[in-house]
């Protein structure tokens, strides 16, 4: 990934983001929307940007409170800006297509984003949640105690470098299962593990009935949560399904 070419975006609300690009054939573009205390700078989704860079070009960025990126995570909130800010990066790129693929909150993000703001010609979820306070796994009772405890946003920020707001959401968003169907006609890839033990099928089925058409559902034996399960195949199943879409 020598040619990955290091960039610097701007939100709507005045957000630095930390971002970088790998071009790729002009006909489409994909924004890689990353989970909670991840980064495009670690070897997993790096490896992910390449699966994809086979595909069509990539940008891959950090949302807010993470890694280089400025400001502080609303866990799902007011990223749906940064992950606008990446689309238009694509745009001025000149692609015709661009597809978002969103892991876990960027999932999420991914969701909220195509039904609020539009501007994408696919959206692709893996991993994500389709509602709110979620607390039925003893990984997600996890997440929660870093985002809503002081000790636990220490923590992660000391250990992942990710900065989380301590003022909770007001008014509280749109889940991503309530606004879905607004992505239609926009073609929508839902992505889900058996074998998640962050979230259980149930997400992926709830977002997929929500939804309109075009839509699909892949059940993914075996498969864990989010990036960190991600195999190349996968990836590449999704850069192929991305390729198909008009």
């Amino acid at each position: 990934m020598e040619n990955l070419e290091p960039l610097t975006l701007y939100t709507r609300d005045d957000v630095r983001l930390d971002a970088g690009y790998l071009r790729g054939p002009d006909e489409v573009c994909f924004v890689l929307a990353h989970g909670f205390t991840c980064s495009w700078r670690q070897p997993m989704l790096r490896r992910i940007a390449g699966a994809l860079n086979r595909h069509g070009g990539v940008v891959a960025f950090d949302f807010r409170g993470h890694g280089r990126s400025g400001g502080r995570s609303t866990v799902g909130d007011r990223e749906v800006l940064d992950l606008q800010a990446a689309v238009e990066a694509a745009r001025r790129r000149g692609y015709g297509r661009v597809v978002t693929v969103g892991f876990s909150m960027g999932g999420a993000v991914a969701v909220r984003h195509a039904a609020l703001h539009g501007s994408v010609d696919a959206v692709v979820t893996v991993s994500a949640p389709a509602r709110w306070y979620y607390r039925d796994t003893v990984p997600m009772r996890r997440v929660h105690w870093a985002i809503e405890r002081r000790a636990g946003r220490l923590a992660v920020r000391l250990a992942r470098r990710t900065r989380v707001a301590a003022k909770g959401w007001d008014p509280v968003p749109e889940a991503p299962h309530e606004v879905v169907g607004r992505i239609a006609p926009v073609p929508l890839l839902v992505v889900h593990g058996d074998a998640d033990a962050f979230l259980p099928l149930e997400h992926a089925r709830q977002l997929f009935e929500a939804a309109g058409e075009p839509r699909e559902l892949w059940i993914e034996p075996g498969f864990g949560h989010a990036e960190a399960a991600a195999t190349p195949e996968l990836i590449d199943r999704i850069g192929n399904w991305a390729s198909l879409q008009e």
